[in-house]
């Protein structure tokens, strides 16, 4: 039983891991507007049915909040995001 706890205990380090690895890279790669570009990459995977990568994506943009403190994040923006990613898929 404790294998059991101690390893799902890693798997969720592993998750967060990968949470914070790429809210590193889109910070790199976007700079000021990381949290806008996390929020697209949310609104796309909830455009397309993708569960698992809604979530990763939507907890990469709160970590980028975490992280940074100078990123844009204006809710009427992220909004408009969204809405442009649900026009835009294919499955509309």
């Amino acid at each position: 039983m404790l294998r059991v706890l101690t390893d799902w205990i890693e798997k969720r380090r592993e998750i967060r891991r990968r949470w914070q690895r790429d809210a590193h890279a889109v910070l790199q790669s976007h700079g000021h507007h990381a949290y806008y570009e996390a929020q697209r990459r949310a609104a796309r995977c909830r455009t397309l049915h993708d569960r698992r990568g809604f979530w990763h994506w939507a907890k990469v943009a709160a970590e980028v909040a975490r992280l940074s403190p100078d990123v844009e994040m204006d809710l009427k923006t992220v909004q408009e995001i969204a809405d442009r990613e649900v026009s835009d898929s294919p499955s509309r």
